[in-house]
């Protein structure tokens, strides 16, 4: 693990007036960008050059560097050329996808917005129940393995897929089953039988709040709300049952989009205490905390029970609806403050009170 006094040396050696914030080019970048750019940092992206398209497109990058595969971030040069641009990288989906948990915690001399010390129980569903569940929030049952299994779960790989290889199954034979079709469609792999986590299936609505825990303020902020739109299983509805059994379907749960969400105000409350309690159990957990976005995965059922399924202890996609527009971050800020722009209010705050070190490490 890289000590946070390397990490403290590094940022001394950088022009604070001069601070640029760089992430991957993919996932929720135009809207760390965008955020960026209007609380007047410079931006680096590191790109693949098939999305270089977006980037012209939407003109919000000032420093663009082509690579072949995200995995290049570790190169030295790469960081070197980074760490002279006195960048900040900002972590999303895209980070865990292409780089492992050991070499983003061991490997990446760079600044980064967040709290390394999360990513182990961010990236392990296992260690992602026990810290929710001392965080006092209500969760799905879990099966150690598809033999267990004795009513209808979800069956999910680690780590951030995007739903990729989700199915459903409500019994072994199930199971084994539709784990072959997904191997067979290549959305699985033979040895991922002994990976997938499987969670009892809540039926309910997704919902999928997105919170800011800002170290300079010491406080956890509600800033946006989505549900997802995925691939096939929302679509799967338009076929009548009658020919979903002739064709006998195996929908997957691919994320293709988001859509915003506005929660009955009653649940509000209950909602707020959940991301208070998790941030302040990671506290406990992995000092100082979370840094900056985080959203739970949930489900409401029609008795308004909340279950938590996952966390992402980052900005998460589904903040892209909320670009200029959020509900939630105009009840606190008013007009036009989304999740990319509060990370740069937070980077900007803590520039001029001279606690970058506190939530660039």
């Amino acid at each position: 693990m890289i000590e946070a006094a390397e990490m403290e040396k590094i940022l001394a050696a950088y022009d604070q007036k001069k601070i640029s914030i760089g992430t991957l080019g993919s996932h929720s970048s135009l809207n760390i960008f965008k955020g960026s750019k209007e609380e007047g940092f410079r931006t680096v992206c590191i790109c693949k050059e098939k999305d270089v398209i977006m980037y012209k497109k939407f003109p919000l990058v000032d420093e663009l560097i082509i690579v072949k595969d995200f995995t290049e971030l570790l190169n030295p040069q790469l960081q070197e050329k980074l760490r002279k641009l006195n960048t900040i990288l900002i972590p999303h989906g895209s980070f865990t996808a292409y780089l492992s948990t050991e070499e983003i915690q061991n490997n990446l001399m760079v600044p980064m917005f967040g709290n390394r010390k999360l990513l182990d129980w961010e990236a392990n569903r296992k260690s992602q129940e026990e810290w929710l569940r001392q965080a006092g929030l209500r969760l799905p049952m879990t099966f150690k393995t598809p033999e267990d299994i004795d009513r209808l779960v979800i069956a999910k790989l680690q780590g951030a897929k995007g739903g990729k290889g989700y199915f459903l199954a409500n019994s072994p034979k199930a199971f084994y089953k539709k784990f072959k079709e997904m191997v067979k469609r290549g959305l699985l792999q033979e040895d991922d039988v002994g990976k997938v986590h499987l969670q009892e299936y809540a039926l309910g609505v997704n919902v999928y709040p997105s919170y800011f825990s800002s170290i300079i303020k010491d406080d956890v902020e509600l800033l946006a709300m989505d549900r997802r739109y995925e691939s096939a299983v929302d679509s799967i509805g338009k076929i009548p049952a009658t020919q979903q059994i002739d064709i006998d379907v195996n929908p997957t749960y691919t994320v293709v989009g988001n859509f915003p969400i506005v929660l009955r105000e009653s649940i509000l409350p209950e909602i707020m205490r959940m991301g208070d309690n998790v941030h302040k159990k990671a506290r406990e957990l992995a000092p100082p905390g979370i840094i900056g976005p985080f959203c739970l995965e949930t489900v409401i059922t029609d008795d308004l029970k909340i279950f938590t399924f996952e966390i992402s202890a980052r900005i998460v996609a589904g903040t892209n609806v909320g670009i200029g527009t959020s509900p939630y971050a105009y009840l606190r800020y008013g007009e036009n403050m989304y999740m990319g722009r509060r990370i740069a209010v937070e980077i900007k705050d803590a520039i001029k009170q001279k606690r970058l070190h506190e939530i660039a490490i």
